[in-house]
């Protein structure tokens, strides 16, 4: 594991932000941490980054004690806070070339090629001599993940990387996210309340509330934790009387409900995928023309929103 958290907490004053938390990150993931507001969240990554120590509890970030060896941390991760601070009267090659040589890359060859790698990674090359004032706020978030990229770190945390995008920009941000697990093979720590990026992007996530660990599993194991019975769902051109009856003779079909208006079936049965091939047929063969199948899961927004509640009852 290249993150291991064993008990973490931290507390200040009266205040516990994070409480007796623990997990563990595989190499190469995307581990999302999800939660209400004032869930833990930014603390536990700030804890992980080195960035600030936890009153009780230890952690590891790749191989290196976060407390003992805090200096090794802060080498090989690179951190995206919620409201990153970049220098707006500087260019873009500028806020670059000042975060790298302060990262320890002292030779000008070197900063240039990271600094041109980056920029046309995160398609900002064309407008690296510009103002960053003069920048999209979409245009800023890639500056700063490129900023938090510049040493090149195995390790990303990113907090809110989407926070406050319009939605083509928060769709670029999570094609970058993506494309930096699957090419660049770095371990990213994403912290997010937007559940769209964590269903779309992570492999694994945990929910937090107040401060402590609800449950971790992947975006899957979650949904179909609160998924209920098996349920198959056809769109049809029209429904008749005879593709009825052929549903009442197949054996898997437990029961099903009919939409007349927008011609649509709800088959709960056994078992999606054994049931799906015989349901389908016997549909066609009824003289039912399908125009789509799907099997009906909740989003994980609906799973996350049904755990929480849970977990405060």
């Amino acid at each position: 594991m290249i993150i291991e958290a064993f008990g973490l907490t931290k507390q200040f004053g009266s205040l516990i932000a994070v409480d007796d938390l623990s997990f563990d990150v595989v190499e190469g993931s995307i581990f999302g941490i999800l939660g209400p507001n004032g869930a833990g969240k930014t603390t536990t990554i700030r804890i992980l980054a080195s960035l600030i120590s936890p009153s009780e509890g230890s952690a590891k970030v790749g191989g290196y004690d976060v407390k003992k060896e805090s200096i090794k941390v802060r080498e090989i991760v690179g951190i995206l806070t919620e409201n990153p601070s970049l220098y707006e009267r500087l260019t873009a090659y500028e806020n670059l070339d000042f975060f790298a040589e302060a990262y320890g890359l002292s030779r000008f060859e070197e900063r240039r090629e990271r600094i041109r790698q980056l920029l046309e990674f995160f398609d900002l090359w064309e407008r690296r001599n510009d103002k960053v004032a003069t920048y999209s706020k979409g245009m800023k978030q890639k500056l700063a993940i490129a900023r938090a990229l510049v040493h090149n770190p195995p390790i990303l945390f990113l907090d809110e990387p989407t926070s406050a995008l319009d939605p083509e920009s928060a769709k670029g941000i999570r094609d970058l996210i993506q494309a930096l697990s699957e090419h660049e093979k770095h371990t990213i720590l994403l912290c997010t309340h937007r559940l769209e990026d964590a269903e779309k992007l992570c492999n694994m996530v945990m929910i937090m509330n107040k401060g402590r660990r609800s449950i971790v599993g992947s975006p899957e194991e979650l949904q179909n934790r609160i998924a209920g019975e098996p349920t198959l769902q056809i769109a049809l051109r029209e429904i008749n009387a005879k593709i009825i009856e052929a549903l009442k003779n197949i054996e898997q079909v437990r029961r099903f409900s009919v939409d007349q208006k927008t011609a649509k079936l709800e088959i709960i049965v056994d078992d999606i995928e054994s049931s799906t091939p015989e349901i389908v047929k016997g549909t066609v063969d009824a003289g039912g023309e399908i125009l789509s199948v799907n099997s009906m899961k909740p989003s994980l927004e609906e799973a996350y929103l049904k755990l929480v509640k849970e977990k405060i009852e």
